[in-house]
């Protein structure tokens, strides 16, 4: 596939890594070539050192309109449906040790609300609108729920999985759904800010953070908090550890934002 064909577009500097969901035509469907790239993308920005921050952009007026029903209505003969592959895109955004951002423009439903919940941060145009639509066509939000639930408070979860009804970005920003919606001509500002300052954490800091968000709610308080001190020290005794508080001691900025230029 030429670059010109490409569906997921890839442009890196400034330690961050934007991967362009460019597929119009059906409002960036998840068809299987394009979480194929996507998957790719991702992958190549997790091993690039340059890279700090990704951000999950879109071409077109829509985000991303879920699964590609014309590929899975082909593949009914085959006894399997594209939306199988989701489960793998989400995981990779989720489990991405470095801070994915997920800028929104413009409406998603259904899978593009799965991969926006994956996201760690996720800023929106106010004028955007949402739908989990799955119930309107017979089928359950079941593979993205594994990254929405855990965002959504458990009573607008019922009422929207339910009705299927179509919300803006501010009830989005209300919910969890998103971090932030914010006027549509002030969303580039906003997701600048953001890389702004998620390229100048340490690199294995962030990673780690990330698995820390992860961590599952303990029972035992006291056994939680031996773990974490441990976790803690750990950091405290690390390589980028030593360095930032060097600096922070030097006042000058550590290694990690040095390198690039900033």
């Amino acid at each position: 596939m030429t670059s010109t064909d490409a569906l997921v577009r890839v442009a890196t500097g400034h330690g961050v890594s934007t991967l362009t969901l460019d597929s119009p035509h059906n409002r960036n469907a998840l068809s299987t070539p394009l979480m194929t790239e996507l998957l790719a993308g991702l992958a190549t920005a997790v091993t690039d050192d340059t890279v700090r921050a990704i951000v999950l952009d879109h071409t077109g007026p829509v985000f991303c309109s879920g699964a590609d029903l014309k590929e899975t209505a082909a593949a009914y003969a085959s006894g399997t449906v594209p939306a199988g592959m989701l489960g793998d895109v989400l995981a990779a955004v989720r489990e991405c040790p470095k801070p994915v951002l997920a800028r929104v423009a413009g409406p998603a439903r259904a899978g593009g609300l799965g991969l926006i919940a994956a996201a760690d941060l996720a800023v929106c145009a106010a004028e955007a609108t949402f739908a989990f639509t799955e119930v309107r066509i017979g089928v359950v939000p079941a593979v993205i729920s594994a990254t929405v639930l855990p965002r959504l408070t458990s009573r607008a979860a019922a009422e929207l999985y339910l009705t299927g009804d179509t919300f803006d970005g501010r009830r989005a920003a209300e919910i969890g759904l998103v971090t932030a919606a914010v006027p549509a001509d002030e969303l580039d500002g906003v997701v600048r800010r953001y890389c702004d300052s998620l390229v100048r954490g340490a690199p294995a800091a962030l990673a780690g953070v990330k698995e820390l968000l992860r961590r599952p709610t303990a029972t035992d308080l006291r056994a939680e908090l031996v773990e974490l001190s441990a976790l803690s020290t750990r950091y405290f005794l690390s390589e980028e550890g030593m360095e930032g508080v060097t600096a922070f001691r030097e006042k000058r900025p550590p290694r990690w934002v040095d390198e690039l230029g900033r």
